[in-house]
């Protein structure tokens, strides 16, 4: 999914990578997901807990539990599908004998039932702060290259564009500065879908640990 020995001259070809914006697609959608799943379960949770003692409860853990599994079944699928990441089986296929309560069993004593479950919360700030981080870069490159549409369009009593560079700064008021910035932009457009390939990869290796029964066997979908 993300090679790390490519030599320093290919690494702005990520740009024509379509496996690049595959992964940037799979990133900004892991934080609505993430608020998603978190709500589901802390309110599905609280709710069939605080209930059981009625047996109210208990139909609605029983509603957070298939819920739960289809969430992170749809997980491990876009995982193998836009992460390219090979994932094995969550579970042992049942007997075909097997009767309901035989395969409850099965599945409350699955690791990956509990094991999803906590992948599913965490989403939430992995996916906060995956979100985070790609927008400062992808704001900057925006910002970088747009100027030499904006820096004459300032208020009239400020006579182009200041950027901070740390104590100081940069004050971009002729079209040469500006070029410049679309320069810095464009090299950071690489750098953004490579830090997107970085963050994909950490996605796709917690996604296999926390979805699979064996995280190191061989995949099958």
């Amino acid at each position: 999914m993300v090679k790390t020995d490519q030599p320093i001259s290919q690494l702005p070809m990520v740009v024509f990578k379509r496996q690049a914006y595959l992964n940037l697609i799979y990133l900004a959608a892991s934080f609505p997901l993430g608020v998603f799943y978190f709500v589901f379960l802390v309110s599905g949770l609280s709710l069939g807990i605080s209930l059981s003692i009625i047996w109210v409860g208990i139909p609605v853990l029983f509603l957070v539990g298939i819920g739960l599994w289809f969430m992170a079944k749809f997980e491990r699928y876009t995982a193998i599908q836009i992460l390219n990441e090979d994932i094995p089986e969550m579970i042992q296929p049942a007997k075909e004998n097997a009767d309901v309560w035989n395969r409850f069993k099965v599945y409350l004593l699955n690791p990956v039932t509990w094991k999803s479950m906590l992948y599913l919360l965490l989403k939430f700030p992995l996916g906060l702060a995956t979100f985070i981080i790609l927008i400062t870069f992808a704001s900057l490159t925006f910002a970088f290259i747009s100027i030499p549409f904006t820096y004459q369009s300032v208020p009239p009593f400020q006579d182009g564009v200041s950027i901070g560079l740390g104590l100081s700064s940069w004050h971009i008021d002729s079209l040469g500065d500006a070029l410049i910035c679309v320069l810095i932009g464009l090299i950071l457009w690489p750098a953004t879908l490579h830090i997107a390939n970085g963050l994909a990869w950490v996605h796709a290796k917690f996604a296999r640990l926390m979805l699979s029964l064996n995280p190191w066997k061989n995949s099958s979908l």
